[in-house]
């Protein structure tokens, strides 16, 4: 170490020198003086020309420790980056050094130089790691071991531990530091470090092997660490020096245990093969809401030493110990040694995979036996450890026992889960595991009720692991896990629900009277529940991100979002939904407890509704029902989730649970299902009547009664034949499958088509209708009503077949056609009751009786708006708020008819279409500066275009696309959508939103248009008469792109329609891009540019696929002596005069340097291959010239030779010829691939 800084005698002055400059500078950073020649200061060590012996000078000698730790930095910034010249003792001395400073300063009391130094050392070693011979590098570990073990004292062996978790988190690619190095070298590096340095022996604990056989096994040395200092740990008291190093092992234990294990199988094979594309995130996480956790799956070669060695036991006795002794001590759950024990329990609690033999999981269950027992002092009896933590204990431990049994939970069946507390003899529990969460959950719930604090406190979240760990039992992500319950696991969900259910009726009760501030996320709106979802709002679509925040990280996030990118998310809206979506997770568990235990909770809520039913009606005018009011919209939110499932875009089905249960029901009307929802449509039904409506209906309760019966009505009004099969097993007798059978037709008939269905449907009906008339300004259970409820009722045909000859259908039909009362709602909820109301023609007799009932509908208003925009005094009183409300109601009724076409109403649809072209453009033209007319202007156009552009004959299709361009041209030459720069941040927020609606729809409507050249039902033959719509799309996009800008495409709806138009024009209609201007091929390119360096690979891959196409078209038109892409292959003059690189020039550089240096998914390597070869094919002395540089850019001869055969074997192997047929694309995309492993990794740097 000394041969390496031999500097001479006269330089001591010099070294000196610096050193005292460098602590002034220190000083005067601490003292905020001077901060910028403090900083010069520093940054001219870096250059110093005797930098290392320096910087060791100052490490040995200052006083300052700001200063020793400045000295280790810039040794650190020098090694690497001048590593490549430092001879081989040069490179063994900085590490050497490194280790011999923490090991003989180990006792300093400035701690945090030491473990800059120690991660120093450990980056320069992992820098080194492929020059170092073994030998040299069994001598560094050596020295390290010697530490570990305490041969060179206490504190040494602190730092020693240090040292090797500074070597696990460097050699792990997710947490490395930047070296600038291929990414091949570091996952080179993390191979290497898990074959031959993680993997451990079979040491038993307590013996220690002769020195010879204790090899460099991190996990072991940390074991013998803890190991020996154990018994003075437990004898003496929690400050010794050994606690520190007990810690620091079991950290360094922890560590290794959160290991990306890759090398589990065939190790020696899988060093030579280093995914390329990965990112370095974890794939091995479950998610389940807000508990994650990682599945520990080391392999086989761990076994020994986690599983047999006693290694757990010893664990568990180490904290069982210290928590008996420190029983008495409050701070010590909280200690660095309680906290890493504990976490490294919970994580062995994780361990998975071949670790375990192949025994039908025997081991793995004695594994989990084991790990209970310790874990259950954590949790039992939860009674006392409630009443513990509420008068001071720390909650630590106890939830980290409910994230233990949620790890052990998801990794077993309910069956097997459920007997592992039985198993253990110790444990004064004669009940299951199941019985012991219940217990456990139970009193969290509990304590959470006699909780009043708003905060978010330790029972809320442990209700929340525990709800998770029901969650993991009850619906195991792992679809061939058997999910049968035990008996006494059925008793423990219903005690668990019934509990719930008590809670949430007094937190319902208790907040009757509350101003709206101190409820819990479940007493939010109810609609919220439904309607406010990322599908729904306009702006980029980052809300699922958030659902499982933290308030203050929701807040950064929000505020970089806003402030950095410009985006326009409101924080209100966004954190109402994060609290949405956290009731809805909640809710979801207690409908799948309620599930488990059918038998007792669907009576149990039957009970409940019918009790505050007759509460209502016996107290009715003699006392205040408000407490039981807001407990009827708990229930409601409750039952609605445990009756029916969410449709997803699918008709949901009964749940199986209902189905498969009360099978000895034979009769419809007393199935415990039908008899609970026929009491709650009871009640549903006296809203009908206006003294009950007035006295008990209020706004806030209808919206729960809405949404319940939108959920109902679409999983059991009139449901089709068919569904699940019956739960019972093949195995049984056939009486189980026919009893089943027969209770399933019960519940499944009662409302169906030939009993009591359209009955029920005709009261849902009237309902709406009492809704939307009789609660005026109420936009939220309007919403409800317009969105969700009628838009169930409308979804199935046999349903519709009923509806529309009901009075009351017929009646809400006729006062959206001819009354005045629905003008009050939004004109978005206008456009959905239209909508529906379009689509009940589905259940008339034919096609024009369909067809007469959408005129009859929608006749009345397309005159009104004909006869308002022919009005010569209409631009006078066009701005009056009344005038744009009518017009934009209109357009909105417009819209959703249009948005409801089907082919047997297509004709009448198209008719009212045709009727309104010129008012369409006449109000264009006069509402043209009112954003919010204009959007739904072209919103309407866009739906009508696309609900009739494939059945039109030539004839209409000529009159459609002859309109679609004048509403385009309309609309450029006003120029609407322009953006002035001196708006203010808001206001040009809020204008850059206006303008990207509008954008979105007119690509929308160019999109609409292209298909019909893929799909059309006309009857046309004659292809004369056929419009050329290559040529009307490429009209619009000249009218279309010179307004989206760069900018707009940050917006990812704007920016994938666009990108998905401009794909399928350059694959359908390549030699219609050849003849654009200059300017417009050029934004176009520029777009393209944007695109494929986008975060969003369905983005990215639409790019590919339009170069490819146009790649394709230029080689294949070339080849055949035609012009292809032309004067854009050659480049065009610059406005500098500069000349630019043709278009396929640029993208072949652009496409290399992405598949080589940025971040690719393996996604897009097939669709990239597609375009990169028609380019190579293209450019090929182009192509030739680019992996000429890239070859002698590479320093190393070995990379070079490496990256020289790959190149040749990109275009030379696998019979690759110059065609562009499918077999030969084939051929390239292997090629490609094979290619980038190879080379990717040494070329990638970090």
């Amino acid at each position: 170490m000394q041969n390496f800084f031999n500097g001479r005698t006269d330089d001591l002055v010099q070294i000196q020198s610096t050193m005292q400059a460098i602590e002034h500078a220190c000083s005067e950073i601490q003292m905020h003086a001077n901060p910028a020649i403090a900083e010069a200061t520093l940054l001219s060590l870096r250059q110093s020309p005797q930098l290392y012996q320096t910087c060791k000078f100052i490490l040995e000698n200052s006083q300052v420790a700001i200063a020793r730790f400045q000295a280790a930095a810039a040794i650190r910034d020098a090694a690497i980056r001048e590593w490549g010249i430092l001879s081989a003792d040069d490179k063994r001395s900085l590490v050497s050094f490194c280790l011999c400073f923490v090991i003989q300063h180990a006792s300093s009391p400035d701690a945090y130089v030491q473990v800059k130094v120690s991660a120093v050392g450990a980056q320069l070693m992992k820098r080194g790691w492929p020059d170092f011979m073994e030998s040299e590098k069994e001598a560094f570990l050596s020295e390290v071991k010697m530490a570990v073990l305490g041969n060179h004292g206490v504190a040494a062996q602190f730092f020693g531990i240090n040292f090797l978790e500074s070597m696990v988190s460097e050699f792990s690619p997710v947490t490395s530091t930047d070296m600038g190095l291929p990414r091949e070298f570091h996952e080179q590096c993390r191979a290497s470090l898990e074959l031959h340095y993680l993997k451990v022996l079979p040491i038993a604990v307590g013996i220690l092997l002769p020195d010879e056989h204790r090899i460099f096994k991190f996990y072991s040395w940390a074991q013998e660490a803890a190991f020996g200092v154990t018994r003075k740990v437990v004898e003496c008291d929690s400050t010794v020096v050994e606690v520190k190093v007990c810690a620091a092992a079991l950290r360094l234990m922890l560590q290794i245990m959160t290991w990306d294990f890759q090398l589990n199988k065939n190790a020696v094979e899988r060093v030579k093969s280093i995914n390329v594309f990965s990112s370095g995130v974890r794939n091995d996480a479950m998610l389940l809401k807000k508990s994650e956790f990682i599945l520990v799956q080391p392999g086989p070669s761990w076994r020994d030493v986690l599983i047999s060695s006693g290694h757990i036991g010893w664990l568990l006795g180490l904290y069982g110990a210290l928590r008996q002794k420190f029983s008495c001590e409050a701070y010590w759950l909280d200690s660095p040694i309680a906290v890493s024990a504990r976490n490294l329990i919970i994580q062995l609690c994780s361990l998975a995979g071949t670790i375990f033999p192949s025994d039908n999981g025997q081991m793995q269950e004695r594994h989990l036996v084991q790990m209970l027992s310790g874990i259950i002092p954590w949790i039992h009896p939860p009674d006392i450890i409630s009443a513990a933590i509420e008068h001071g204990k720390s909650e630590s431990e106890l939830l980290d026992g409910c994230r233990a049994l949620l790890y052990i939970a998801s990794l077993t069946s309910p069956m097997v889960f459920d007997k592992l507390l039985k198993s253990l003899r110790s444990v004064a529990c004669s009940l299951g595991t199941l019985s012991l969460l219940s217990s456990l959950t139970c009193e969290v719930v509990k304590a959470r009720m006699a909780d009043n604090t708003e905060e978010e406190t330790w029972n809320w979240i442990a209700r929340d692991i525990l709800l998770d760990t029901w969650t993991a039992i009850l619906q195991p992500p792992d679809n061939g896990k058997d999910a049968e319950l035990p008996p006494d696991g059925i008793r423990a969900s219903a005690s668990v629900f019934n509990l719930i259910v008590e809670s949430e009726l007094k937190v319902a009760a208790a907040s009757a009277f509350d101003d709206g501030d101190g409820s819990e996320p479940p007493q939010a709106s109810i609609s919220g529940i439904e309607l406010l979802s990322p599908s729904s709002l306009e702006q980029p679509p980052v809300f699922l991100v958030f659902s499982s925040l933290s308030l203050s990280l929701f807040l950064i996030i929000i505020i970089f979002l806003t402030s950095v990118l410009g985006f326009f998310l409101p924080p209100i809206i966004l954190l109402l939904y994060c609290l949405i979506s956290a009731m809805d997770e909640r809710l979801s568990s207690y409908a799948l407890l309620a599930r488990a235990a059918i038998d007792v909770t669907i009576p149990l809520l039957t009970q409940l509704f019918s009790e505050r039913f007759t509460l209502l009606h016996h107290g009715r005018g003699t006392s205040d029902p408000t407490c039981t009011l807001e407990e009827l919209y708990s229930l409601l939110l409750i039952t609605g989730h445990i009756l029916a499932d969410e449709g997803e875009g699918e008709t949901p089905l009964v749940p199986e649970a209902l189905q498969a249960h009360f099978v000895d029901i034979v009769e419809a009307k007393q199935h415990p299902v039908v008899v609970l929802s026929c009491s709650i449509l009871k009640f549903a039904e006296q809203s009908l009547d206006t003294e009950i409506r007035a006295a008990f209906f209020s706004p806030r309760l209808m919206e729960a009664v809405i949404w319940f019966l939108a959920r109902w009505s679409d999983t059991y009004l009139m449901p089709l034949e068919g569904g699940r099969q019956s739960n019972c097993n093949p195995g049984h007798d056939s009486d189980c499958q026919l009893e089943s059978q027969v209770s399933k037709k019960a519940l499944l008939s009662f409302f169906g088509e030939h009993n009591q269905g359209k009955l029920v449907l005709d009261i849902i009906v009237k309902i709406s209708m009492t809704t939307l008339v009789s609660y005026p300004g109420e936009k939220q259970l309007q919403e409800l009503t317009c969105c969700q409820l009628l838009p169930a009722v409308v979804r199935r045909k046999n349903v519709c077949a009923h509806l529309v000859t009901l009075d009351s259908w017929r009646n809400l039909a006729n006062a959206f056609a001819n009354g005045r009362s629905l003008f009050t709602l939004t004109a978005t909820h206008q456009r959905s009751l239209a909508e529906t109301l379009i689509r009940s023609a589905a259940g008339m007799r034919n096609s024009e009786a369909s067809n007469q009932y959408v005129r009859d509908l929608m006749g009345q208003m397309t005159a009104y708006l004909v006869d308002i925009s022919s009005d010569c005094n209409l631009k006078n009183v066009a701005q009056q708020p009344d005038a744009i409300l009518s017009v934009s109601c209109l357009l909105e009724r417009l819209r959703g008819a249009a948005r409801a076409s089907q082919p047997r109403t297509q004709k009448a649809i198209f008719e009212m279409g045709i009727s309104v072209m010129n008012p369409v453009l006449t109000l264009l033209e006069i509402y043209k500066h009112e954003s919010a007319v204009v959007y739904f202007l072209l919103k309407f156009v866009v739906d009508w275009v696309d609900g009739q552009v494939i059945f039109l004959e030539a004839k209409d299709t000529t009159i459609v696309v002859t309109f679609c361009m004048q509403l385009l041209q309309l609309y450029s030459s006003h120029n609407i959508g322009k953006i002035s720069l001196s708006l203010s941040s808001s206001l040009l927020s809020e204008a850059r939103t206006e303008k990207y609606k509008d954008l979105r729809a007119l690509l929308q409507l160019l999109t609409n248009l292209c298909s019909k050249d893929l799909v059309d039902f006309s009857s046309d033959s004659n292809e004369a008469e056929r419009t050329d719509i290559a040529q009307v799309i490429y009209l619009g996009l000249h009218i279309v792109t010179p307004l989206i800008s760069l900018e707009m495409l940050k917006y990812p709806k704007l920016c994938r329609d666009y990108f998905a138009l401009v794909s399928h024009i350059l694959e359908v209609y390549p030699e219609k891009f050849a003849q654009l201007n200059n300017e417009a091929f050029a934004h176009i390119v520029g777009t393209l540019d944007f695109g494929i360096h986008h975060q969003d690979t369905e983005i990215v891959n639409m790019c590919l696929r339009a170069l490819n196409a146009l790649a394709s078209y230029h080689y294949k038109e070339t080849g055949a002596g035609k012009e292809g892409l032309g004067s854009h292959v050659a480049g065009m003059m610059a406005l500098g005069g500069k000349l630019q690189e043709g278009i396929l020039s640029r993208f072949l550089r652009v496409l290399l340097e992405l598949l080589l240096f940025e971040e690719c998914s393996t996604e897009l390597v097939s669709s990239a291959a597609d375009a990169l070869l028609p380019l190579i094919l293209c450019e090929q002395a182009l192509y030739q010239r680019l992996g000429h540089e890239l070859i002698e850019r590479q320093v190393n001869p070995q990379l070079k030779s490496r990256l020289a055969n790959a190149l040749q074997c990109l275009t030379g192997t696998n019979e690759l010829s110059s065609s562009l047929d499918r077999i030969n694309r084939q051929k390239f995309r292997k090629n490609l691939y094979v290619f980038l492993v190879e080379v990717r990794g040494f070329l990638r740097t970090k």
